[in-house]
């Protein structure tokens, strides 16, 4: 297989894995130590990941003080194809506020009664993802990136 069908082949499960998916694992450090919590997400195009959080919640806390996140999308089973990735968080306000939520409310409808209580909108960026296919012999797993 050539280079330019493996980078073909790692997008195009790249993009599966996102598009089945609502929740991701995301972890963050800040002054309260190193914090994991699931996160409602929606993908706007493959490097940038949108979502919202509590406006007092520790995982917003940590990104005031500390950008960067790691993060995993999988269902937890390692032998469905997971991805994983380091990026860097950032708040957006206004009209970005406003395109997070509604992309978000596109891809996972329940989330709509949360967007009435305080929340901000993060987006996170996404260089380089680690794509995970144990079963198809992705172990390392494939990276891909910008």
């Amino acid at each position: 297989m050539t280079t330019a069908e493996q980078h073909a082949e790692a997008e195009a499960l790249l993009r599966r894995t996102l598009a089945a998916h609502k929740s991701m694992f995301l972890a963050t450090a800040g002054s309260d130590g190193s914090w994991v919590s699931g996160v409602y997400f929606a993908e706007n195009g493959l490097h940038t990941l949108e979502l919202v959080l509590e406006e007092r919640g520790r995982t917003l806390r940590a990104i005031n003080e500390n950008p960067a996140v790691a993060l995993v999308v999988s269902t937890g089973s390692p032998t469905e194809p997971f991805l994983q990735a380091r990026g860097t968080a950032e708040v957006v306000e206004g009209a970005e506020d406003e395109a997070v939520r509604q992309r978000l409310v596109a891809k996972v409808p329940e989330v709509e009664p949360f967007l009435a209580t305080p929340i901000r909108a993060v987006k996170i960026s996404v260089p380089t993802w680690r794509i995970t296919d144990m079963l198809n012999g992705w172990l390392p797993g494939r990276e891909f990136s910008a």
